[in-house]
């Protein structure tokens, strides 16, 4: 039966979805004050723009809303419910989406009471356990995030986001027919581990006959969990699909801050390190400046270990 694999690391809480030894959903959660998927909370309409929409204010930061009440004027007062998070972007980030509403305020569900709410057990491996986060993949799913290399049994897939959608490039060898239907169960496994919502384009090979074009569209439907839509493909062997997007993708949040995503790996090593090995550890100079600039990481990092590790630069 799948479980979730929980860890509440030092910056970030991370979860994995395992079946049979693999990771088949992964989620990570920053340890912020940022605007979360369904915090509830009073907000100041600090913009009216056209079409009952606006920009709000609240703690945490600024948001987008639609379906304003008719009426409403600037710098009015009104709760909110965020519906999206920020999304990374080179250059500016997307703001946070919001509706109003009539619920009382309450902050959003932690990562945890997310996985609660799927009914699936959870377990929670302890640092001097045996790794099984890692041992299911943990880094193996993280290097396809951040370099967009994915093998599958016939071929290897090219992820790439961009601010338009993420694309999937496939690449193999014939036959064609057979290399198209394995990279689109392929592609989708990777959508679902990765947590890739908007939309997403895939460059199939190009195949000849409506038959098989149909025949790849089905192994989409097969193989990705509702909701989405998607189009069929066309004859140049293009396929879009449209998910939910509540929040950023493991892609776009690793490489959005790839110096953040390696000081979190590494404090997650040191918190499984030995309290019977070295201290003393030199590591890369932007994530040693990133961890010096959070002296509260290495204070819990201290308290769980009962060791003050002794980090050095390599610069």
């Amino acid at each position: 039966m799948p479980e979730w694999l929980y860890e509440a690391g030092i910056g970030e809480a991370r979860a994995a979805l395992v079946d049979n030894d693999e990771i088949i959903e992964a989620a990570i959660e920053f340890d912020t004050d940022m605007l979360k998927v369904g915090l509830i909370a009073p907000a100041r309409l600090v913009e009216l723009l056209p079409g009952r929409r606006g920009r709000v204010a609240l703690g945490g930061g600024e948001a987008l809303i639609n379906h304003l009440p008719p009426g409403i004027t600037q710098g009015a007062s009104l709760v909110v419910e965020i519906v999206r998070e920020a999304l990374p972007e080179s250059g500016r980030a997307k703001l946070a989406k919001a509706v109003p509403s009539a619920l009382p305020p309450s902050p959003a569900p932690t990562l945890y009471e997310r996985l609660v709410a799927t009914g699936l057990p959870i377990r929670s491996p302890r640092p001097h356990e045996p790794d099984a986060l890692e041992a299911a993949g943990w880094s193996e799913l993280l290097d396809e995030a951040t370099s967009g290399e994915i093998v599958f049994s016939l071929g290897a897939l090219r992820l790439s986001p961009t601010p338009a959608m993420t694309l999937f490039d496939v690449d193999g060898a014939p036959p064609l027919d057979t290399l198209a239907i394995a990279s689109a169960r392929a592609v989708a496994r990777a959508i679902r581990r990765h947590g890739i919502g908007g939309s997403i384009g895939i460059d199939f090979p190009t195949i000849a006959g409506k038959a098989q074009r149909n025949a790849v569209a089905a192994a989409i439907d097969e193989s990705l969990p509702q909701p989405f839509e998607r189009t069929a493909m066309n004859g140049f062997g293009f396929l879009q699909i449209v998910r939910p997007r509540p929040r950023a993708s493991i892609p776009e949040i690793l490489r959005a801050d790839p110096v953040g995503a390696t000081a979190r790996a590494l404090l997650r090593t040191l918190e499984r390190t030995p309290p019977t090995a070295s201290r003393r550890h030199t590591l890369p100079a932007a994530a040693h400046a990133r961890l010096t600039a959070r002296p509260e990481w290495l204070a819990e990092l201290a308290r769980r270990t009962g060791v003050v590790h002794e980090l050095e630069s390599t610069r």
